[in-house]
This record gives C-alpha cells, sequence and structure tokens, in this order.
C-alpha cells in the first residue's frame, strides 16, 4: 500500500512547494551578526563596572575627596582673581605716582635751565688744569747728558727723542759745573715747559720731572743709573 502510495507521488507534476528554501522560514530569523549578540552581555559588564567603582568610591571616601579638592580649585581661583584685580591696583597706583614724580622732575629741570648758568670762559678755567692748559713745544732745546759712564748712551736717547718729533735735541758729557742727581731725571727751567719735559720723560720712560732754574736749556735730561 505504501510503495503505490509512493509510485502515485511521483507521478504527479512538481510543484514550489516540493523545493523549499533553505534555513528557517516563517517566524524563525536567521544568523545574527556576533557584535549584535555581544552587544547586551557589553552593556552588562560596563554597568556593573560603573556600579563597582560608585560604590567603591562611596563606601572608601574618595567620592568626598574629590568634592573637596572641586571646592579647594575654587576658592584658589577666587583667590588669583582677587590677587590679580589688587595687582593691577597697585600698578595703577604706581603708575600714577610715577607720573607725578616724572611732572615734577620735568618741572625742576625746567626751571634748572631758566636759572643763568656760568660764562663759557669762567667754566673752562675751572675744568682746565695747567698741564692741560700749555702746549708740547717739540722745538724747545733739550739736552740729554750722559752721568752713566756708558759710551754712547745720550746719543741712544737723544735719538728716541728725534724719533718721536722733538727736532732741537744735542747729546752731552756732564761738565765740572753739572750736578748730577742720585737718579735719572728730567729738569725743565719755566713753567711753561712743564708739558714738554712731561712728554720728554714718557718717551724715555722717566717717572721723576723737576723744575730747576740753573740748567742751561729749556728741557735737561740727566741718565743716571
Amino acid at each position: 500500500m505504501a510503495r503505490k502510495d509512493t509510485e502515485q507521488y511521483r507521478s504527479y507534476e512538481k510543484d514550489a512547494f516540493d523545493n523549499p528554501p533553505e534555513g528557517p522560514v516563517g517566524v524563525h530569523r536567521g544568523n545574527r551578526p556576533m557584535i549584535v549578540r555581544l552587544t547586551p552581555f557589553v552593556i552588562v559588564l560596563v554597568a556593573a563596572v560603573a556600579a563597582g567603582v560608585l560604590f567603591w568610591s562611596i563606601f572608601s571616601g574618595e567620592a568626598a575627596n574629590m568634592f573637596n579638592r572641586r571646592s579647594e580649585q575654587t576658592q584658589t581661583t577666587a583667590q588669583t582673581s582677587q590677587v590679580a584685580s589688587s595687582s593691577s591696583a597697585d600698578e595703577s597706583a604706581s603708575g600714577t605716582a610715577s607720573h607725578s614724580s616724572q611732572s615734577a622732575s620735568v618741572s625742576e629741570s625746567t626751571s634748572a635751565e631758566d636759572t643763568p648758568s656760568q660764562t663759557p670762559s669762567e667754566s673752562e678755567s675751572a675744568q682746565s688744569t695747567p698741564e692741560e692748559s700749555q702746549q708740547v713745544n717739540t722745538n724747545a732745546q733739550i739736552t740729554v747728558i750722559n752721568g752713566t759712564g756708558v759710551s754712547g748712551l745720550a746719543n741712544d736717547r737723544a735719538g728716541v727723542l728725534q724719533n718721536r718729533g722733538f727736532t732741537n735735541v744735542s747729546a752731552a758729557n756732564p761738565d765740572a759745573t753739572t750736578v748730577l742727581p742720585a737718579q735719572t731725571v728730567v729738569y725743565y727751567q719755566n713753567e711753561a715747559d712743564l708739558a714738554t719735559a712731561q712728554q720728554v720723560a714718557n718717551a724715555l720712560g722717566i717717572t721723576t720731572v723737576e723744575q730747576s732754574a740753573s740748567i742751561g736749556t729749556p728741557i735737561q735730561v740727566v741718565l743716571m743709573q
């Protein structure tokens, strides 16, 4: 009987119901992506972590510390603002005082300029010294006396002076009337010859310069050992 039914079924023409589609049909859903299936677990895990952190902060006192830090930061900001405002006020006050002092200084300088000053002749006479007012006379007669006994030393020193621009220089040995000093010295006759004598001493490296009215030339150099 069953065989007969099978043969009879096969004799019918096949339709769409003999080839059903693959996979679930109707109320059945297909396979969902992995991320969609894991999303509920991730949400639950994040919520659990957040609840744990909140629970720990409340019972450990960390939440109170966070509020205290925030209040301290607020106080610090307020203090900084107060200090900045007070600094601005101080700078404004100091600027006003500086402006006042500058105005007073300008007034004093104006008064000082209005006051009659010394005449040019008085100022120059007060600032100049006798040596500065004198002129070096390179044409002055200069005698170099060799009191050392070293042959040719006076000629050598006279050549040095000629190279420095002195035009009237002569070398000599001491005679019977010459009084030899204890050390090398540059003599000058008159006060007007002081600047010239000092220039001669600088050229020869001599430190002693003295005035003497008994020398025979305006400038006399006595070389001693």
